[in-house]
Parts: C-alpha cells; structure tokens; sequence
C-alpha cells in the first residue's frame, strides 16, 4: 500500500514541478502581454516589476512548488524504504501540502480580488485604477491553451486525488 503512496506523491511532486517550468518557459510572455495592457491603459508597465509582481518563474513561484516536489519526493522514498519514522513525517508534510494546494487554488479563484486588494495596499494611485480583470487576463492569455484551465485543473486533481490516496494508504500500513 505505501508503494501506492510513493507514486501518488512522485505524480504530486510532478505536478508541483509543472509550475515553474510553465512559468519558465511562457511567463516572459505573460509579462509582455500585461505591460501590453497596463500601457493601453494609460499605466506605465514598469509598476510591475516595482512592485514585484511577475509572471515568470522567479522568486517564490520556483522555489515553493520545487520545495514541495522536493519534500513530495522525499516522502515516497521513505514509503518506498519502509522507513518506519516515515509513517509520521508522511501524515505532517502531506498535510502541509494539501494545504498549500488549497491555499494556491484559493489564490486562483480568487486571483482579481487579491491584486485589486494587494494593489490599493500600496497606495499607488496608478496601481488603483488599473482594470484588474482585464490585465489578468491579457497576462492568462499569453501562457498556451492547455495550461490554463487544462493543466491547472488537472494539477489540483492530482494533488487532491493524490493526498486522498496517500492518506487511505497511511490508514490502511
């Protein structure tokens, strides 16, 4: 049974790691589209990057979900090894996990109320007329068709499905 948690985790770490490599790859793209927008909005596009907000594969958007695929990876070889002390640090660390994925699809549900909010925080007038949902979706626009909604989707799937199985496995070892 823990060998069947091994796989839900290495397919979770998986998903974990189609972030930054998405973001990577298309997320240069979303910038320009997005300061393509702020500047048809009147805005200067460098607001961006003064106040860090980006779309590439920089800063926490690689080294969360890497840490995560790291600590997942981590988990199914302790399953995979029988590592008796591994049966605890499998019920901690999954549940951090299935947290942060609660947290991250939260994030996206709830993506044009969180900018709006994160941008009046700063009080940057500029920042505060900034037509939010357009300019998310000019940047959502730029990453290929089959990330978003497709591999998003399909990556909550996984790591809720995936969690489900790993603590049943848990339960039943």
């Amino acid at each position: 049974m823990l060998t069947i948690a091994a796989i839900a985790q290495l397919l979770i770490a998986a998903a974990f790691v189609s972030i930054p490599l998405v973001r990577h790859r298309y997320g240069a793209a979303a910038t320009a589209a997005a300061e393509a927008e702020l500047n048809r909005q009147g805005v200067r596009p460098s607001v961006l990057a003064e106040h860090g907000m980006r779309f590439d594969a920089g800063g926490h958007e690689t080294w969360a979900p890497l840490s995560f695929a790291l600590m997942m990876t981590a988990m199914a070889g302790l399953n995979l090894a029988g590592a008796p002390w591994g049966h605890t640090l499998n019920w901690i660390f999954q549940v951090l996990v299935l947290l942060a994925n609660v947290f991250i699809l939260y994030s996206n549900l709830t993506a044009a109320k969180g900018v709006e909010h994160a941008f009046a925080k700063t009080g940057d007038p500029e920042l505060a007329r900034i037509d939010v949902r357009r300019f998310l979706a000019a940047a959502e626009g730029a990453f290929p068709r089959w990330v978003m909604p497709w591999l998003q989707n399909a990556r909550h799937v996984i790591v809720f499905t995936g969690s489900i199985l790993v603590f049943i496995a848990l339960i039943v070892a």
